[in-house]
């Protein structure tokens, strides 16, 4: 897709890339506010990663690494652009991004009902571990 250009967000792409994720994303989280991306933004200049088609946000994912885990989340692509290649891209970048910092692999949290995330994390190599579960504390 020689349209595609994958960028890391900028503080200047927040307000745009949340109301996205309300269009595009499955579900919602906690974090999912100015200041959440605000702060990841400021913690890892790099995590979030956007895929633009002609300067319009097409996808997201955020590609988090601690210095011990790899953890892909919200990867996310608008309705009208499924089946481009979109996803495929950003996990390339995200996989690249991981690679040059010394991952070792990627962990993605992929809603359970979720069906078509499920095919879509398939066909780019993932394989679903179904004897861990995650636990979860809101602070």
């Amino acid at each position: 897709m020689s349209d595609l250009r994958i960028r890391h967000a900028a503080l200047s792409d927040i307000d745009t890339v949340l109301r996205f994720w309300r269009d595009a994303a499955e579900g919602t989280s906690i974090s999912d506010d100015h200041d959440g991306v605000a702060r990841l933004i400021a913690r890892d200049p790099e995590a979030l990663l956007l895929a633009e088609r002609d300067g319009v946000l097409a996808g997201t994912v955020i590609a988090g690494f601690d210095g011990w885990r790899c953890s892909a989340y919200r990867l996310a692509v608008h309705p009208d652009d499924r089946r481009r290649g979109i996803a495929t891209a950003l996990l390339e970048a995200a996989e690249q991004r991981f690679a040059a910092l010394g991952g070792r692999r990627v962990d993605a949290m992929v809603l359970e009902a979720n069906e078509q995330a499920h095919h879509a994390w398939a066909a780019t190599g993932y394989q679903r571990e179904d004897h861990w579960r995650r636990w979860v504390k809101p602070l």
